[in-house]
């Protein structure tokens, strides 16, 4: 009976020991990132295959959601990346002043734009558009048609989501002075506002609601993971924004090598070849050519509208208000 207890004893402490040398890399994200079928329990695993370390996302809400956090925690917080924060919040993000320079060599990227920012590195991108089902006999293909129209749409609040606060700068970039006059139109087409993009999206498909605010890549999940060709983008005349997602390094983090590691590991070939079918965006650092099929059946936006980071928080507060004072009547 001695030696069991003492053999347990030693059991457990190596084990301590072990747990104790093993680095912790915590990294902040939306939710759906770190969903089953999300990319985050690969990329999980591929990357601990290779760092001897303890990769551990944490689901904090929609992309916007995670920007609160953050300055709710400020320098006190136990994240060392914090992955999913888009251009409409990056300027918002810097002015914390708790990010550092990502030191990464941004040569091999293939966004549509050029890319400047030290603080942020894009993982990934996209079109914000009106997700809608085949059957929808009078598809609106601009803002006006769509307040002029009594199709149900379901959208995410744009102080906790990211699509949410993509739809507001859309409405800028596409409208501007004429902002205040789209929304008081789209006010009764709204059936309901989500903290996020996983609610609204189950509501679509649940047939609460004809479309729903996401990306002109979303029916390629339902073409290649479902087999379903029945779910569409509607092309709008005005352009579609475009979204990019990064990720960004804490001055507080405690694991900056491995912080640094990891932001890299996000552009290699084997993350970026995982997005497109996982997070069902478009990868920031792979050739067109890598797409996998089903991507081709995409709509193409004729006119691209994004605003830098600098306008976009300049911006976002008077669109708020405007989106608030619509919806309130």
């Amino acid at each position: 009976m001695r030696h069991t207890i003492l053999a347990t004893a030693l059991t457990l402490a190596v084990s301590s020991t072990a747990t104790a040398a093993t680095p912790v890399l915590s990294v902040y994200t939306y939710d759906s990132f770190v969903a089953d079928w999300g990319p985050g329990p690969q990329i999980e695993a591929m990357f601990e295959a290779t760092c001897a370390c303890d990769l551990q996302f944490t689901g904090a809400g929609d992309g916007a959601a995670l920007l609160a956090r953050l300055r709710l925690e400020g320098a006190r917080s136990t994240a060392d990346v914090i992955l999913g924060l888009d251009t409409n919040l990056t300027y918002a993000a810097a002015e914390t002043a708790l990010f550092v320079p990502h030191g990464q060599d941004t040569a091999a990227l293939t966004l549509p734009i050029a890319w400047q920012d030290d603080l942020f590195l894009p993982f990934d991108w996209g079109y914000f558009a009106f997700v809608h089902d085949t059957s929808l006999l009078a598809v609106p293909t601009s803002f006006p048609d769509l307040a002029e129209s009594d199709v149900r749409i379901v959208i995410q609040d744009p102080r906790s989501s990211t699509p949410g606060l993509g739809l507001l700068m859309w409405v800028e970039a596409a409208h501007g002075d004429a902002a205040t006059d789209i929304w008081a139109g789209l006010a009764d087409n709204i059936v309901t506002v989500t903290p996020g993009w996983s609610e609204a999206y189950g509501l679509f498909l649940e047939g609460e609601a004809d479309m729903v605010l996401s990306y002109t890549t979303s029916p390629a999940y339902h073409l290649i993971a479902e087999g379903d060709p029945t779910k569409a983008a509607a092309p709008f005349k005005e352009g579609h924004y475009m979204q990019i997602e990064t990720a960004g390094m804490l001055a507080n983090s405690d694991q900056p090598e491995l912080a640094r590691d990891f932001l890299a590991f996000m552009l290699t070939k084997s993350v970026q070849s995982v997005l497109p079918t996982t997070n069902w965006m478009y990868p920031a650092a792979l050739p067109e050519t890598a797409l996998p099929e089903g991507f081709e059946t995409l709509i193409t936006p004729g006119k691209v509208l994004l605003f830098d980071a600098e306008t976009a928080a300049a911006r976002r507060d008077p669109a708020l208000n405007i989106w608030l004072n619509a919806l309130s009547r």
